[in-house]
């Protein structure tokens, strides 16, 4: 039969294992020869332990095992009150989460409500932006018509003849009106512009806002899902590497001012918008009003001028008919003139026979007697007569020509005005009826 020797076995600390140390290797001890084990020849005896050391073992063992044991209680007094202790403390932060995702909650739902608030405003704004933007698109399609009647009026009163073809007052305000229609077109196209432009930045501000309450939405249903979740709850799992996973995200300032700076860029478009609105009311409130005022001006310069006209052309109407008599009245009087002549020839046949025959006597009887004296007298008197009513004559006839040439004038001016009021009241003023109403120039 074999020898057994027996050998106590290396003793390792079970409480350093639970405590989480790690192990330490037993020491080493010395290769000393035991004691009992002598150096028997071989085939006489085997190394055996002594009944002391046999005793020392197993009250060692004894002394390990109570110790073991109350190591062992204290553990368990330990993990009992550690136990209670962790519940204590999970309850306390699972309910403090729990109540913190509230408040959360709460932080969303406010932020979530005031990013709907201004999604609203932006989107009512953009929809009046809209309709501004259609109303100067209007009114600047609008101004088209007094522009083409105010150029065609200038156009029209080119065609004038040169008597009339003035510089006047109508077609100073027709300049105006058109320099005025220019400039209006100018701005009406500069504030459409304006307006293009908010329309664009509100509605990034708008995206950009619809992305953050989309996320805040997001955020909102996945803290409410986690505050819904109960130790009891059949869905939970274990995510260990979840902590980790939200290192590169922001903090709850940048957080808060990240929506507060969003917001205040949709105040700043809102109010940009609400100042471009009233900006645009004046603009088509004054142009129109603008318009209005100077198609006035124009239409008042227009009608005194047909006025003028008119007067001018009844004044040559009736200097034309005083001519006309005055024609007559001196054809008369040269055929007066010439019949009087006429009548002056018997006389002169007469005086110049007495004469001739007087002057046939001879001797002294040829004498200048009054007789003699009385026929020359006469003589010279029907010539002087005749000569001056020759010279009446030719003033007579100068006179006629003259108001010939006047009469010709006046006709010529008279058909000159005729036609310049043609021209201004029924070519001019009768286009300028299609003037567009006052609402038509507002865009609507």
């Amino acid at each position: 039969m074999s020898s057994e020797v027996l050998v106590s076995r290396p003793h390792y600390d079970d409480r350093a294992v639970a405590q989480g140390i790690p192990p330490q290797d037993p020491p080493v001890e010395p290769d000393v020869p035991h004691p009992s084990s002598g150096s028997a020849p071989a085939g006489y005896r085997s190394a055996k332990y002594s009944p002391a050391e046999w005793f020392s073992n197993y009250h060692n063992i004894l002394k390990q095992a109570a110790t073991e044991h109350n190591e062992a209680e204290r553990v368990q007094r330990r993990s009992k009150a550690l136990s209670q202790d962790s519940e204590s403390d999970t309850q306390h932060t699972q309910a403090q989460g729990t109540r913190l995702l509230g408040d959360r909650l709460q932080d969303i739902h406010y932020w979530r409500s005031e990013l709907q608030q201004h999604i609203s405003q932006l989107q009512a704004d953009i929809e009046a932006l809209c309709g501004q933007k259609l109303r100067l698109e209007r009114a600047l399609d609008a101004t088209e018509i007094p522009f083409a009647i105010a150029t065609d009026n200038l156009t029209c009163r080119t065609r004038r003849p040169a008597p009339d073809l003035v510089h006047d007052t109508v077609e100073e305000e027709l300049l105006k009106e058109v320099d005025l229609i220019k400039n209006i077109q100018a701005l009406l196209r500069r504030t459409t512009a304006q307006v293009v432009s908010q329309i664009k930045l509100n509605k990034d501000t708008k995206q950009m806002l619809e992305m953050d309450w989309s996320d805040k939405y997001e955020a909102y249903n996945l803290d409410d899902t986690c505050g819904r979740y109960r130790n009891t709850s059949a869905d939970t799992k274990h995510h260990p590497s979840s902590a980790n996973m939200q290192d590169q995200v922001c903090n709850p300032v940048s957080w808060t001012k990240f929506t507060q700076d969003n917001l205040t860029k949709a105040m700043q478009e809102e109010h940009a918008t609400y100042s471009l609105r009233m900006l645009v009311e004046r603009v088509v409130e004054d142009t129109t009003r603008d318009m209005r005022v100077q198609c006035a001006s124009v239409d008042q310069a227009f009608t005194q001028r047909c006025d003028e006209l008119i007067q001018a052309k009844t004044q040559l109407e009736n200097k034309h008919a005083q001519i006309l008599e005055q024609i007559g009245a001196q054809e008369r009087n040269i055929v007066a003139l010439q019949q009087a002549i006429h009548d002056k020839e018997a006389p002169l046949r007469v005086v110049q026979s007495r004469l001739y025959v007087r002057s046939q006597r001879s001797n002294m009887e040829l004498c200048r007697d009054p007789p003699q004296l009385s026929l020359e007298t006469e003589e010279k008197q029907i010539h002087a007569s005749v000569e001056s009513l020759q010279q009446q004559l030719s003033q007579a006839r100068g006179s006629l020509s003259f108001l010939e040439e006047s009469r010709m004038a006046i006709e010529k001016d008279i058909a000159c005005k005729a036609n310049s009021l043609f021209i201004e009241r029924d070519k001019c003023m009768t286009k300028r009826k299609r003037y567009p109403t006052m609402s038509t120039l507002y865009g609507y």
